[in-house]
């Protein structure tokens, strides 16, 4: 009965959907499925982007037109709740949050504790810097998460879910509550589902923007009310996690992989990517890049594969140098390595993470000791402050990595680096300590010349301030734009002489370098 309703919605949508983009150059039609055309794409494979840029979100029948909720519709009067579990086991699945732990198991941990209320919880809590998966899906295709939340919450015996997004995501809140409407409306959400006698609500809970609540203990915490502080664990989430009940918590783009996968089973997810990772996983392909945005590829796709055939390689006709991985906590991979695969395994081998999918390019302008840096800065201002490891320690890799910056650092300060970032590795309460230095421990291991270089006054990327030196050449004609551009007046020279710069004074602004018309000022 709800199959037939199911069939007339998406047959009256997909006439709708194909009439609107058949006429669009961007578009592709085959049979029953839509692709996104162009260099960008040519070399990408979509699942869980499947229906990004393709569908209004905000349309459930068109989400239904492209077969959305047929994964449903087979586990919930097709399958028993065994079944979809051992589906999604089969599938082999790995967490998409980072941390690589197999779905389905987890499914059927939580599904073996005999306790109840057991809750269903999406992690949304997407913090990493130049990272908009998770906040792209739920834009453009928020019924994808749903869906597979509702998969879950069917193989474990859960009525009650969460989707954990933060407040500064106003947009995917937005569509998210409408599809939330919309799936109710359809009767799949809520009381007596397509008609069964499984029921299951979602509710939004809006974070404050912690980057630590990504982690799970934390963001259990943050749903509950409390500080989002990371916890010990001694328990499994799916045995206790939230409000202290049996608890499957993934991330959005794992979700948003569960409904293609009951639909067309796990064979057809395992003919994609490797023995290991199997299936797609989504990279926001970002900074010194030509062509950036976000890309699905299969598993064991190859660095350089994303980098320069998808990605275009670096802007501008510059170098690449490096690319960073796994956000924050991920290692900066020289581009000597860019035939590694991407894959969990290959990955960790070489000093980095999957991590949730960030992956920032470095051309050779930029300075490897500088983004260790910057990417310490943000942990520690993102530090819950429990554990004094995280707290303490990579404050002061930071400060040490300042003071290198700074010109300052010695051949101890690199060992002390070394020594510091292993204790906190080894001692942090969390995730997010554990892996806080990675950065500093890869571009060590990668890129160590430059870290002696800085110590010995200089900065090879020309990057760092405190190292560099502006000076004029004998070709200067005396315009004096220079000096009347300079904020604390160090350039001296008569008009039409060459002019000077007093070192001792120079604030390293490059105002001068800036304005000179003939380019008589160098940095060195």
């Amino acid at each position: 009965m709800f199959k037939d309703k199911l069939d007339k919605i998406k047959e009256e949508a997909k006439k709708e959907l194909f009439d609107r983009l058949s006429s669009n150059g961007n578009y592709l039609i085959e049979g029953d499925t839509i692709k996104l055309i162009g260099d960008f794409y040519k070399n990408q494979t979509r699942i869980s982007l499947k229906n990004y840029g393709i569908i209004n979100p905000e349309s459930i029948e068109e989400y239904i037109a492209l077969g959305g909720y047929r994964g449903l519709y087979k586990a919930l009067f097709e399958m028993t709740r065994q079944e979809v579990i051992e589906e999604v086991k089969k599938s082999n699945l790995r967490g998409r949050g980072g941390a690589g732990f197999p779905t389905g198991r987890k499914w059927e941990g939580a599904f073996k504790v005999e306790d109840y209320p057991k809750y269903v919880v999406c992690n949304a809590d997407e913090g990493d810097p130049g990272a908009f998966m998770d906040r792209s899906l739920l834009e453009g295709d928020p019924h994808c998460v749903i869906e597979g939340m509702l998969i879950a919450a069917y193989a474990i015996g859960s009525n009650k879910g969460y989707v954990y997004v933060r407040a500064e995501y106003p947009k995917a809140v937005s569509m998210l509550r409408k599809a939330i409407e919309s799936a109710k409306k359809y009767n799949m959400l809520g009381e007596n589902i397509m008609g069964t006698d499984f029921s299951f609500d979602l509710e939004i809970r809006l974070g404050a923007g912690a980057f630590v609540c990504g982690e799970s203990t934390a963001l259990i915490q943050s749903i509950e009310g409390n500080r989002g502080l990371s916890q010990q664990k001694v328990y499994r989430t799916t045995e206790k996690g939230l409000f202290n009940k049996p608890t499957v918590l993934n991330n959005v783009e794992t979700f948003s992989n569960i409904g293609q996968i009951i639909d067309k089973g796990a064979d057809w997810y395992l003919s994609y990517g490797t023995e290991d990772s199997s299936g797609t996983k989504v990279f926001c392909l970002v900074g010194k890049v030509e062509n950036s945005g976000l890309v699905e590829v299969p598993m064991g796709t190859t660095l350089r594969e994303i980098i320069y055939d998808i990605g275009g390689g670096a802007s501008g006709g510059k170098k690449v140098k490096a690319v960073q991985t796994g956000g924050p906590s991920g290692g900066c991979i020289p581009e000597n390595l860019f035939d590694t695969k991407v894959d969990f395994a290959s990955l960790k081998e070489i000093g980095s993470i999957m991590g949730s999918g960030g992956m920032v390019v470095m051309d050779e302008d930029d300075c490897m000791v500088d983004i260790a840096k910057f990417f310490m800065e943000f942990t520690v201002d993102e530090s819950c402050g429990k554990c004094t490891p995280c707290r303490i320690g990579n404050k002061r890799v930071y400060e040490i990595l300042q003071k290198i910056t700074m010109g300052k650092g010695t051949e101890e300060d690199l060992e002390k680096l070394k020594d510091l970032s292993e204790l906190i590795t080894k001692t942090s309460l969390c995730g997010l300590g554990q892996t806080a230095t990675t950065p500093v421990v890869s571009s060590m291991h990668y890129f160590y010349d430059e870290y002696k270089s800085h110590t010995d006054g200089h900065c090879p990327a020309k990057v760092c301030k405190d190292l560099l030196n502006y000076e004029i050449l004998d070709k200067c004609v005396g315009c004096s734009l220079c000096s009347r551009k300079c904020p604390v007046s160090c350039i001296e020279g008569e008009r039409k002489e060459v002019h000077h710069i007093n070192q001792a004074e120079c604030i390293k602004c490059g105002n001068c370098f800036d304005v000179c018309p003939i380019h008589a000022i160098i940095l060195k």
